[in-house]
């Protein structure tokens, strides 16, 4: 669990809702589509969908998953069935999309690049599934991004789930996140469990990839916000904000605008 937030849950919550229900009937579509992983960020993103009272459809998008992402995951969905009748739920099972891609390409013998480049690519099947989704019932794509993951260490795939249409939790730390998450009353299997991408089809979590928890991070990008730098800190301290500042830094391709070669006008 992450450490205690000082989010005032019940004015966040209709804040977002209301974000979103106006953001919807501005833009003309009828709800939104969500990909359900079985974690924290996706059962808050679509729960908040849900009270918008917009068609929400969670889809479940297996690719070699861990039995219990899936069962987290449809749990959450049959709670939120029951509590809201505006959601609906599809599974597209991407095994074998994603194994006729694995034959349809070069493999590498650099395995490390192998096998990320591989999960970015389960992330990106999985954007383009949601999207598939969104044009045949004109819904908008939420993504469920926290502001840590978006805005702190870019722990997303650039086109995968880092491509969605609107982001309703991207300015809520990872805290604000299960605070959230336990106002609205999702799953305790979900709330305790450890966060994973589950991008490589095995039990590593996020903080095995990142190399700090989330409330590590946390704690290091308020630092960074402040001003603060390594030499600032000593031991686990000095290793955290290291290792934030190193993800910040080579992860900002993800986080910036796409950069646009600008012709001189005298050339046009």
């Amino acid at each position: 669990m992450a450490k205690k937030s000082n989010l005032k849950v019940g004015e966040t919550n209709t804040h977002i809702v209301s974000w979103l229900k106006n953001y919807a009937t501005i833009a003309k579509v009828n709800g939104f589509v969500v990909g359900i992983s079985g974690g924290v960020d996706s059962a808050v993103t679509s729960t908040l969908c849900a009270q918008t009272g917009f068609t929400t459809w969670c889809i479940e998008m297996p690719i070699h998953q861990d039995s219990s992402q899936v069962s987290r995951g449809r749990e959450h969905i049959e709670q939120l069935q029951k509590r809201f009748p505006n959601v609906k739920h599809a599974e597209a099972n991407l095994t074998e999309v994603f194994e006729t891609f694995k034959k349809a390409v070069p493999s590498s013998e650099d395995e490390g690049k192998l096998n990320l480049s591989l999960a970015n690519t389960r992330a990106r099947l999985r954007m383009s599934t949601l999207y598939y989704f969104a044009g045949i019932h004109g819904l908008l794509v939420a993504g469920t991004g926290n502001k840590v993951e978006d805005f702190g260490v870019g722990f997303y795939t650039k086109y995968g789930d880092g491509g969605v249409d609107l982001s309703p939790i991207a300015d809520l730390m990872k805290s604000d996140v299960y605070a959230l998450g336990a106002y609205l009353e999702i799953p305790e299997s979900i709330q305790q469990a450890a966060p994973t991408d589950g991008l490589f089809g095995d039990s590593r979590t996020d903080e095995d990839q990142l190399g700090a928890s989330y409330d590590e991070l946390e704690w290091a990008m308020l630092a960074a916000e402040a001003g603060k730098k390594a030499t600032d800190f000593e031991g686990r301290n000095k290793e955290v904000f290291e290792i934030y500042s190193r993800l910040h830094k080579i992860n900002q391709h993800k986080m910036n605008p796409i950069p646009v070669c600008l012709i001189p006008e005298i050339f046009k």
